[in-house]
C-alpha cells in the first residue's frame, strides 16, 4: 500500500534495479506518516562508511506532537538494508556511475518500507523521447476507445 510516489524520479533517470529498504524512524514521524505528512520529491540516498542514509525527506510534525519532542522535519534517516544489498550498492554507485533514487514510501505488514532504485540519469533528449513515447500511447488508447 503506497503512502508516498516520487513520480519525477521516472521522469528524470532509468530506474534498473529496485530495492525495499527499513526506514529508522521516531514516533512522531510514524503518525505524521501515516496521515499523510511527508514529502520525498527533493531527497536522495547517499553512502556514507558502509550505511545508507536517506537526505531531505520532510515531515512534517502533526499539531498534536508533545510539548518535550523537537521535532527536525528534515533530518538525516538510516536505511536498513541487508550487508549484501549494501555491498552491490556500493559497488554500483561507485564504479558504474549509478545514483541511488527513493521511488515511492510504502507499508508492509505494518511497517513503513521505502523503495529505492539504482538509476541512471537521463539527458535531456531521452525526456522529451519518453515524453513522446506516453503522448503516443494516450492517443493510441484514444483511438481505439473511439473505434470501439
Amino acid at each position: 500500500m503506497s503512502i508516498i510516489a516520487n513520480k519525477k524520479a521516472f521522469h528524470d533517470y532509468f530506474v534498473e534495479e529496485r530495492f525495499e529498504a527499513g526506514v529508522a524512524l521516531q514516533g512522531w514521524e510514524v503518525k505524521a506518516i501515516r496521515a499523510g505528512r511527508a514529502n520525498i520529491k527533493e531527497s536522495y540516498v547517499v553512502i556514507r562508511s558502509g550505511e545508507v542514509f536517506l537526505f531531505g525527506m520532510h515531515i512534517t510534525a502533526l499539531p498534536e506532537a508533545s510539548t518535550h519532542v523537537h521535532p527536525d522535519p528534515i533530518r538525516t534517516r538510516k536505511l536498513l538494508l541487508h550487508a549484501k544489498e549494501i555491498d552491490k550498492l556500493i559497488g554500483q554507485v561507485e564504479r558504474a556511475g549509478y545514483t541511488l533514487v527513493p521511488l515511492n514510501l510504502h507499508f508492509t505488514r505494518g511497517r513503513i518500507k521505502l523503495e529505492i532504485g539504482l538509476a541512471k540519469g537521463k539527458k535531456q533528449h531521452d525526456k522529451r523521447e519518453s515524453e513522446k513515447e506516453r503522448d503516443w500511447d494516450r492517443e493510441k488508447a484514444r483511438l481505439m476507445r473511439v473505434k470501439a
